[in-house]
């Protein structure tokens, strides 16, 4: 089984995540080992919900995600997909931005909206402005197709450790001005008001406002906060930083440009 396991996995990675390739021989990824490996996996494992119409690309996921260890469940639609994240309280949801019913964009607020869950947004190319909506909707992450199934897993990986490290340990609130920010309890208050964050926009925040003025080079907001080492996806930085603009006012998060963002400490 593991020499299978091993084999199943080094297909994947020949080919990427997309249509055309997978419909002409879907069961170089997606096949019954992958469904056989749920009976192997313990009760702490990470559930991961892949909320994807495309049923080739759904399975290729799941199957993908299955070799490397996690649970999963499918949906195919929007609807379904909130209703199954409702029932399973997943860990992460990979989600597609263009579903049949309920778009991605809605599925994103609907199941952050009563308890924050990292969000991974599957988009096409062409679609940049929904695709910033949706980071401002609270999707953490996004890849566009086609997509390598090994950066999936590697994205995967990274959000979840992001939410591992989450957990603050108790200590006083950090006040600057009329921005209050608890991070024991992970709320933040503008003029005494509670302000929602997603829980990349509050990371983001307690990391910048840990050093009020200093300067975060877009690579250094990568790994601190979203665990990249590599320095790619810089623009979710940039759309994170709108969120945070939008909610907190624009002044706070200064532009420094060339290098990266600073958050402005109040006279």
């Amino acid at each position: 089984m593991a020499r299978d396991l091993h084999t199943q996995r080094r297909r994947a990675d020949q080919g990427e995540l997309h249509p055309p390739s997978l419909a002409q021989n879907p069961h170089n990824i997606a096949g019954p080992l992958a469904h056989a490996l749920d009976t192997l996996r313990g009760v702490t494992e990470p559930l991961i919900c892949v909320i994807e119409d495309e049923e080739v690309i759904a399975r290729a996921v799941a199957a993908r995600l299955r070799a490397e260890g996690f649970a999963v469940e499918l949906a195919h639609d929007g609807h379904d997909g909130i209703a199954l994240c409702e029932r399973v309280r997943p860990d992460l949801v990979v989600l597609d931005l263009m579903l049949p019913g309920l778009d991605g964009l809605e599925v994103c607020r609907r199941i952050q909206r009563d308890r924050p869950v990292p969000v991974l947004m599957l988009t096409a190319r062409g679609e940049e402005s929904d695709l910033l909506v949706g980071l401002a909707v609270g999707a953490d992450d996004y890849m566009t197709k086609p997509f390598s199934p090994r950066e999936l897993v590697a994205r995967v990986r990274a959000l979840l450790r992001r939410v591992e490290r989450r957990p603050a340990p108790p200590g006083d609130a950090l006040r600057l001005g009329g921005l209050e920010i608890d991070p024991a309890a992970r709320l933040v208050r503008l003029e005494g008001e509670i302000v929602h964050l997603t829980p990349t926009e509050f990371d983001l925040l307690a990391l910048l406002a840990g050093r009020p003025g200093a300067v975060f080079s877009r690579e250094q907001l990568l790994a601190d906060v979203w665990g990249w080492r590599d320095g790619s996806g810089q623009r979710t930085v940039d759309s994170h930083v709108r969120g945070l603009r939008r909610k907190l006012g624009s002044d706070l998060v200064r532009t420094v440009h060339g290098v990266g963002y600073a958050l402005e400490s109040p006279a």
